[in-house]
């Protein structure tokens, strides 16, 4: 037992799923810089300015992430090979349009939502209510940005002309 009064063995796999989460928030992070400084068009003010947003957020969760593995005992990933190597995320590269841009988001979303959900069931199965708690707000925060961009994504679609 550690000083959390947690078996050491049984948070192995918490810690593992916690370096997933860590190298796909890189690859988001990485991915929301791109799309922020390569918008252009009639939504650069409002996307460039919500990517910002975005990025700033999944930045401080990489850190608490990280903190969080090391707060188990554990090693986090820290070389951008690594990140690239186990994340389900893919690096984008050249995107044109925001709309392409925010269904990679809401894409990489996905992918995170899923992972979060994996990490709260293992912390479930070792009573580690620390990343539990921290998770589950990450978890909330993300559906709701992802609701907010989808119904973005709905409104371009709503108001696109009919050929």
């Amino acid at each position: 037992m550690n000083y959390l009064g947690l078996e050491q063995n049984a948070i192995a796999s918490t810690a593992k799923e916690l370096n997933y989460l860590l190298a796909n928030y890189h690859l988001y992070y990485q991915n929301l810089r791109n799309f922020h400084w390569n918008i252009q068009g009639e939504n650069f003010f409002e996307l460039h300015a919500q990517f910002e947003s975005l990025y700033n957020d999944a930045l401080q969760k990489i850190d608490a992430i990280a903190e969080r593995i090391l707060t188990l005992r554990h090693r986090p990933l820290s070389c951008f090979s690594d990140y690239i190597s186990q994340s389900e995320i893919d690096e984008s590269h050249q995107v044109d349009s925001d709309e392409a841009m925010i269904k990679i988001i809401l894409e990489n979303h996905r992918i995170l939502i899923i992972n979060m959900r994996r990490i709260m069931a293992l912390a479930a199965d070792c009573s580690d209510e620390g990343t539990i708690d921290m998770i589950g707000g990450f978890l909330e925060n993300l559906e709701k940005k992802s609701w907010m961009l989808d119904a973005w994504s709905v409104r371009k679609l709503q108001t696109a002309p009919v050929l």
